[in-house]
């Protein structure tokens, strides 16, 4: 009888630990699998081109170098601008030389001779206004005819006209060139400046400078190419303004709200934890969409962007690097 219940005591104690160890494995192999949220590192960028084509004559800066605001990083050859200076400036030399002459006006030889003619006028026309009045007493006294008296009428005013047309010329003469004129003649200096301006304005394009402190990460044409207007030549990434991106099912979403923070893990810097705030979500277009696979009881999941900038500097992160977010799906 003792026997009987001491194999019971045994077999009742190996049931309760066989129970119990059912229930431990169950419990790990129902607990929840964390799902891991895989995003990458990505920060500003920005393209580096001219605005005239060109060959590149040399660069200043290689890939990996780090540059500051203002650095000069290539320098473009471009004959064709430094052809069309010349011709504007031949056009402005002209334009000016025709706006002195406009203010300056006629030469003084043609000044002195203009006013001789006009003397000479004068004194057509006192001798005609004698004669006039000579003929014109005569024919009072009716001893000349008055066809007579009217062509030495017609000939006192044929002077007078001449001198008036005399006086005319030397005026022009004085006075230079009509105020229409000069103002052309402005416009035209005006206008020659423009154009050497505006080559002078694409010749600072032919050295290009980095507009932002940052790192040169690639450059795309060789030394000796040819570019076009607004070819990119060079990419330079902003490592202060760095972000990381996570494309996340919308039902995966769970505490990735607008302003809230979490933890990520970066493997590149040994598993480093930063702290992340989430600052942009938007839905991605229609080919990130997750279509359901049954017509009942399931639906079809959108895609969001997520993006989460860390709270502190992070040292050492670089854009691409991997970054994980567990979250438990409950």
């Amino acid at each position: 009888m003792k026997t009987k219940n001491k194999d019971l005591r045994i077999g009742l104690f190996a049931l309760i630990i066989v129970t119990i160890i059912i229930f431990v494995v169950g419990l790990f192999v129902n607990k929840p699998e964390p799902i891991v949220i895989q995003g990458e590192a990505d920060a500003s960028e920005i393209r580096i081109s001219g605005k005239v084509p060109g060959r590149i004559k040399q660069f200043l800066a290689q890939e990996g170098a780090q540059v500051s605001a203002g650095d000069t990083l290539v320098i473009i050859d471009s004959p064709e601008l430094s052809a069309k200076l010349e011709q504007a400036s031949a056009a402005q030399n002209a334009a000016q030389a025709q706006n002195k002459k406009a203010i300056k006006g006629a030469r003084k030889e043609l000044i002195i001779g203009a006013h001789e003619m006009w003397q000479k006028a004068l004194v057509g026309v006192d001798i005609t206004k004698k004669s006039n009045d000579r003929v014109q007493k005569l024919f009072d006294k009716g001893v000349v005819s008055a066809q007579k008296r009217d062509e030495a009428e017609a000939q006192y005013k044929a002077a007078l006209a001449t001198a008036n047309a005399a006086k005319s010329q030397y005026d022009m003469a004085k006075n230079g060139a009509e105020n229409e004129d000069k103002e052309a003649a402005i416009a035209l200096v005006d206008r020659a400046k423009g154009a050497v301006n505006e080559v002078k304005s694409y010749l600072k394009e032919i050295t290009l400078t980095s507009p932002i402190n940052g790192e040169i990460t690639e450059i795309y044409p060789m030394r000796g190419e040819l570019v076009g207007s607004g070819a990119p030549i060079m990419s330079i990434v902003d490592l202060t303004d760095i972000w990381f991106t996570f494309n996340v099912r919308e039902d995966l979403l769970g505490d990735m709200k607008m302003g809230k923070t979490f933890m990520v893990k970066v493997p590149a810097l040994k598993d480093k934890k930063i702290e992340v705030k989430v600052e942009y979500i938007k839905a991605l277009a229609s080919y990130a969409t997750w279509k359901a696979t049954k017509t009942s009881g399931q639906f079809d999941v959108k895609t969001f962007e997520v993006r989460a900038r860390p709270t502190k500097v992070a040292e050492g992160l670089r854009p691409g690097m991997t970054a994980l977010f567990e979250e438990v799906i409950k």
